[in-house]
């Protein structure tokens, strides 16, 4: 067959060029298609959406070369506090603290805003020979053909590849056409993000208050800024987003509280729906999936983005290493290698965060007690704590290369 890369990857947001980037590292040709417009994302005003990106996935942006790019943007992640609260009513007296210095490696994390991060992405994509972009433009169809995959695109063109990979989100056009089911459900809740400006200093504490209507996290950014992640059940959400900034920030306060200071709107505010949504398989003959097109999950412990590029370093470890062996890694022999490495731990994680927020958003009094009981027994048992600052971290497990910040 002959091939005009030797991956495609469909999707080109976070995960997709990530991906790009190692595999072009170890000399594979690589082509990315993006159906969304370049300018669309490269802007340099700050639109609000910013990532926590765990310890692991920092180290996974300096294997690829591209932590130097973002790092005087990044906010060190120090401390997570986690609270279980009503609005205006303070917290109850048992909390969660991860303290970064209990860690043999530290921070927990940093927070890094979008526009930062993919400006890195692409300006690495566009000085890398191995990697083509074509933007503006999906992938419509796909065949699996003698010895790789043919996809057309919505353009007209065709290409083929010895690998197609699903980095296109959670309704994923590439798992559909390769037969993949998915299974999931709607949280009824909306998710509500703004950043914020405040008067004192955060210290680079990252906050998770659980609330009945569902969890606020209040995450640190550079400056005297957070982002704040509100999720709440769908109708009254709808009810929020007609409201103007003010009125927005009368309802924020209460629920923000007074810790820092005199806060006010430091950007545009946006929405999306929360649902759970998993691919039932991440791999077919010639497909793999990563990130939202494997699992779609909560963003109740900022795990989105870390699963995905977890997602990225195992497909390239595994890719790269078949690649020098002369097997040729397009077959599922060889993908299902990355399907046993990545499938239980990113269902696991999604499951369990599925778990805590249906335990955390409802008001029942014995629920209540029992979670609150459960966060300080957590904190009271030193091992149990540490293990649990250590997945957040993204450090615990069997790593890819690349999330131990070696190259593959």
């Amino acid at each position: 067959m002959t091939q005009d890369s030797d991956v495609l990857i469909a999707g080109g947001g976070l995960n997709g060029p990530a991906l790009a980037l190692a595999l072009a590292q170890a000399g594979l040709r690589v082509t990315v298609i993006d159906a969304a417009p370049r300018e669309r994302r490269a802007a340099d005003a700050f639109d609000g959406r910013a990532y926590a990106l765990a310890l692991g996935s920092k180290k996974l942006l300096d294997a690829l070369a591209l932590w130097p790019s973002v790092a005087d943007q990044a906010q060190p992640i120090n401390d997570v506090k986690a609270f279980d609260g009503r609005p205006g009513e303070g917290v109850a007296p048992f909390f969660l603290h991860f303290d970064s210095r209990e860690l043999e490696q530290k921070p927990v994390g940093y927070m890094l805003e979008d526009r930062f991060l993919y400006r890195a992405l692409m300006a690495q994509l566009a000085a890398n020979n191995n990697i083509s972009l074509i933007s503006e433009t999906s992938v419509i169809s796909q065949i699996e053909i003698p010895g790789g995959i043919e996809v057309t695109l919505s353009n007209g063109q065709t290409r083929k590849a010895r690998l197609l990979v699903g980095a296109d989100g959670r309704r994923s056009g590439v798992a559909e056409r390769a037969g993949i089911p998915r299974e999931g459900w709607d949280y009824g809740q909306t998710a509500l993000v703004a950043a914020i400006e405040h008067e004192k200093p955060h210290e680079g504490i990252a906050y998770q208050l659980f609330m009945t209507s569902g969890p606020l996290a209040i995450l640190p950014l550079t400056g005297n800024r957070s982002s704040i992640v509100w999720s709440e059940r769908s109708e009254a959400a709808a009810a929020v987003e007609t409201l103007d900034d003010a009125d927005f920030m009368a309802l924020v306060r209460p629920r923000f509280g007074d810790f820092l200071g005199e806060i006010r709107l430091a950007g545009p505010r946006f929405s999306y729906p929360l649902n759970l949504t998993l691919a039932k398989a991440y791999v077919a003959p010639r497909v793999a999936l990563i990130g939202d097109a494997a699992h779609g999950v909560h963003p109740i412990a900022g795990q989105g983005l870390n699963l995905g590029l977890r997602d990225v370093a195992a497909l390239a470890e595994v890719v790269i290493k078949a690649m020098r062996r002369g097997e040729d890694y397009g077959t599922t022999f060889v993908l299902d290698r990355y399907q046993s490495w990545r499938r239980f731990d990113s269902v696991s994680m999604a499951l369990g965060m599925d778990a805590v927020n249906m335990l955390f958003s409802n008001d029942n009094p014995l629920l209540r007690a029992g979670r609150d009981l459960g966060m300080g027994l957590v904190q009271a048992i030193g091992p149990l704590r540490r293990g649990f600052m250590r997945q957040a971290a993204g450090i615990a497990g069997p790593l890819p290369k690349l999330m131990q910040g070696r190259p593959v």
